[in-house]
């Protein structure tokens, strides 16, 4: 709140009186947190709603935007100060470990408690990805960027094309329900329907380490065991990176290995590729007849074959290095922004929902139609390992994985030092 005075309507003694009786009031009323967002389109939907809530509340929000690599280590400058400068925070699922176990964020239980927050609403797979950490509550989910399969549906109702697949295989050319499916109509497509069987982003660490966990938990595969064993070595780890191989040297577009979610996108929405692994919310993109003509009214989206894909999110956090009132200032903004009110309305301008009712919120799905499948991506995904080191893992994992790609090292080679790797990792993170 702002108070305006007019000095030359008052005397010079009324209006230090009057400055020194409002001003403790002013200064309570007038709370501005501050939050580093990711300059990405879910931002701005918040962003666009923020008036509401300060209308609400009295509490002014201020954004600063900055691009996803320089993220972290703004963060982490702050986290490690006396005291942050950002008061609330969105923390990446690559660091939804690393944060809790440093002891930079508060334990966010008691809010809950407190405010009779709802969590039942919340999508429990994103719980498990953003919010939980051994047992404790950090973070509250705030989007998602779960993966699934879109692919073009016009090429497997082609009349040609399933006459000769019938032929080749035997089998019927329909929505794949199994890795080895997919991966045998990727193929097929790349010698017969005159595109790329699958857009691939095979560059070595984030793209490759993302688009793999797919191919790993399609396959029946884990990292760790509900133990904490590392099990990524098994056979269904070694099936999943076999399949991975396989198709992006048989099914994939040229120049796969250095590829970025970038490069696979202009590829799908040019026409040029079969499917594509990816965030479900890339669909309506592809699926836009202004940004992508040769692929609108082409595609669907489906759960990855085999039931289950990558995880993917982000969740809001309250740094520790805070004041008890900021905390608390910090707390209202995070249950206003995941309500169900204003999760509808985010929603309604394309927001990556976290919460069950907002999937199935009529006025939703009558805009969107494609929450339908986009719920059940999100509810089957699991997740990357979490913990302190995730982002050094995806590093690790990149290289083996780049290294079978490129055919200079034997699949089962990389997948044992992809799973020791691991290992050591979570040696050093005292787990």
């Amino acid at each position: 709140m702002r108070i305006n005075f007019l000095p030359a309507l008052l005397g010079g003694a009324s209006l230090a009186a009057l400055l020194t009786a409002v001003a403790p009031a002013a200064q309570a009323e007038q709370v501005t947190l501050h939050a580093l967002m990711e300059d990405v389109p879910e931002t701005q939907i918040i962003e666009s709603l923020l008036p509401e809530f300060e209308k609400e509340t009295g509490i002014e929000v201020d954004f600063q935007k900055l691009v996803y690599s320089e993220m972290h280590d703004k963060l982490v400058t702050q986290l490690t100060s006396n005291e942050s400068f950002y008061n609330v925070m969105e923390v990446d699922f690559l660091w939804a470990g690393e944060f809790p176990a440093a002891g930079w964020l508060a334990d966010l239980q008691p809010f809950v408690e407190k405010s009779k927050f709802d969590l039942k609403p919340i999508i429990p797979a994103m719980l498990d990805l953003v919010g939980y950490y051994q047992q404790k509550l950090y973070l509250i989910p705030m989007y998602n960027y779960s993966m699934g399969l879109i692919y073009r549906k016009d090429l497997l109702e082609d009349a040609k094309l399933k006459a000769a697949y019938k032929e080749k295989t035997g089998k019927e050319l329909t929505v794949p329900t199994t890795l080895e499916d997919y991966v045998e109509i990727s193929k097929f497509m790349k010698a017969n329907g005159g595109v790329a069987g699958a857009a691939m982003q095979g560059q070595r660490g984030d793209p490759n380490s993302m688009e793999f966990s797919n191919y790993l938990f399609s396959a029946g595969g884990e990292y760790v065991d509900k133990d904490g064993k590392v099990v990524l070595n098994s056979d269904a780890g070694k099936k999943a990176l076999g399949l991975y191989v396989d198709n992006i040297q048989h099914g994939a577009q040229q120049g796969a290995l250095s590829a970025t979610l970038d490069d696979t996108m202009r590829l799908m929405c040019d026409g040029k590729a079969f499917s594509m692994v990816t965030y479900w919310w890339m669909l309506p993109q592809i699926d836009n007849k202004e940004k992508c003509p040769n692929s609108a009214g082409k595609v669907a989206l489906n759960v990855m074959p085999g039931g289950h894909g990558e995880s993917g999110g982000w969740g809001w956090g309250i740094p520790q290095n805070q004041s008890p009132e900021m905390q608390e200032a910090a707390w209202k903004f995070i249950s206003w922004v995941q309500g169900e009110k204003t999760s509808i309305a985010r929603a309604m301008q394309g927001h990556a929902p976290v919460r069950s009712d907002t999937y199935s919120n009529a006025d939703v799905l009558k805009k969107y139609p494609y929450y339908k499948e986009a719920q059940d991506v999100v509810k089957s995904g699991k997740s990357f390992p979490i913990f302190a080191y995730s982002a050094q893992y995806e590093d690790v994992l990149g290289r083996q994985l780049s290294l079978a790609a490129s055919g200079d090292a034997k699949p089962a080679d990389a997948l044992q030092e992809a799973s020791e790797g691991l290992e050591k990792l979570l040696k050093k993170a005292g787990q």
